[in-house]
């Protein structure tokens, strides 16, 4: 059996203080970035640290510098921060990386590490794969330096302040006034930047979730739980909801009505727009094989190409890199404007969506029905292993079985995560009810051989 990858799809998470993610490993892995950084950069590197708001983040924090510093390297504290924060301020402070200490969407008491290179950019999976060689040695002490070589801590006081200035620039627009939009923080990294953003710009905002206190981050509310936005926007008749997660790097909008739209009927919106104002560089978007089923034809219909990529916005990027693309991201949430950032930002995507309504004149509503959602049913089921789905008993001919069913009017997707103990997955169909059955199926036979439970 390979050796499993210390590193997933989007970094390294784990239950905070147990394996991988104990203070030990994060001091650890702290070593090896700044070794493997000062490598890269042939000086003493300097090393953007943020983090959000889970209790388990100032510990974790504290090991990492440590271990930055006890390898060479400088450390530049920017606080709690949203991911793409600290992506933008490695590259606005001519570091050599970037880290994030978070889990994103995952409860409190999970944690992880994103590490971002000088470029603001998540790694390849080769460079993380150099940095976890390094860990072994990093873990027993070395490299460790001595005398002058030490590292040291410094504080980016205006951190925040600069994050927020840079969001607020890319929105293609004079102004949000008079436009009302609850704000749905997650209690995460955003709840000091991110009304900050829409206040700044004229919005008149609603701030719900804004109050973390360490294990209240995305419990039943930000992304992941949009029922409560939902609510408070019917209540109060807003225009718009706009809904972050605990680090936010992914954005799901509600419209007037409380309607939830997925991540990809915001691409499409936004790349409708962009197509529009002709910023969309080769009238192209990249998504992932997770996406669903209506939005090609959905571009087709707008003269978008459309390409799909391996699910994980570095991924998304690579290939908007590639293919020179300018609008990318997940259904997830996880959305790249490549004229403004090099990974997913909740805030920036947001405020191109807003800009959206502003060009059209139309409701979030009316936008949303760019793309028709086909019916998509996800079911994430628990396993203690991550076997090839070909040695999974009865597994092959139950996908054989649903496939057919479908024809071609839907598909299956099964996928293990790379950020959890866990398989997804995702039938996409004519009818929910038939979706619902199929995925319960098929999920039945994974569980039965390979669940938690």
């Amino acid at each position: 059996m390979a050796e499993t990858r210390l590193f997933g799809t989007d970094g390294i998470r784990g239950q905070a203080n147990q394996s991988p993610m104990t203070t030990e490993m994060v001091m650890a892995v702290g070593r090896a970035t700044a070794q493997y950084f000062r490598g890269v950069t042939g000086a003493r590197p300097r090393v953007v640290v943020g983090r959000d708001t889970r209790l388990s983040g100032p510990m974790l924090e504290c090991a990492l510098a440590a271990g930055i510093c006890s390898a060479g390297g400088e450390v530049y504290r920017a606080g709690v921060l949203p991911t793409p924060g600290v992506a933008f301020l490695t590259r606005d402070r001519d570091a050599a990386a970037g880290v994030v200490i978070s889990a994103s969407h995952n409860p409190y008491t999970d944690n992880g590490i994103k590490i971002f290179s000088g470029q603001s950019r998540k790694l390849s999976d080769a460079e993380e794969d150099r940095i976890g060689a390094l860990i072994p040695a990093a873990l027993g002490g070395f490299p460790a330096v001595s005398g002058g070589e030490v590292g040291t801590i410094h504080e980016i006081g205006d951190a925040a302040s600069r994050y927020v200035t840079f969001c607020m620039r890319t929105f293609p627009g004079q102004s949000l006034e008079g436009m009302r939009v609850v704000l749905d923080c997650a209690h995460g990294a955003t709840y000091q930047v991110a009304p900050a953003v829409f206040l700044g710009l004229g919005a008149q905002v609603t701030l719900i979730n804004h109050e973390p206190d360490g294990t209240n981050i995305n419990e039943d509310c930000g992304s992941e739980h949009t029922e409560g936005l939902s609510a408070t926007v019917r209540e109060l008749g807003a225009d718009v909801g706009l809904a972050f997660d605990g680090d936010g790097d992914r954005l799901i909008a509600v419209d007037e009505y409380g309607t939830r739209l997925t991540g990809d009927q915001v691409i499409a919106a936004c790349a409708r727009m962009y197509k529009d104002r002709g910023w969309l560089d080769n009238h192209l978007v990249v998504t992932t094989v997770m996406s669903n089923f209506g939005l090609g034809p959905a571009l087709q219909r707008l003269g978008i190409d459309h390409v799909t990529s391996k699910v994980g916005d570095r991924y998304v990027l690579e290939v908007m890199d590639a293919r020179q693309a300018v609008v990318g991201g997940e259904d997830s949430g996880h959305i790249i404007f490549g004229r403004h950032h090099t990974t997913g930002d909740g805030i920036v995507a947001a405020l191109q969506l807003l800009a959206a309504t502003r060009f059209y004149e139309r409701p979030l509503s009316d936008l949303a029905a760019t793309m028709v959602v086909f019916p998509q049913t996800v079911v994430n089921v628990d396993v203690v292993g991550q076997p090839a789905f070909g040695d999974i008993p009865g597994l092959a001919r139950a996908i054989a079985e649903a496939e057919a069913d479908l024809g071609e009017k839907g598909r299956i997707l099964i996928r293990y995560s790379g950020t959890q103990a866990m398989c997804r997955v995702m039938v996409e169909g004519p009818a929910l009810e038939m979706t619902d059955r199929l995925a319960n199926g098929l999920a039945g036979v994974i569980r039965g051989e390979i669940g938690a439970e």
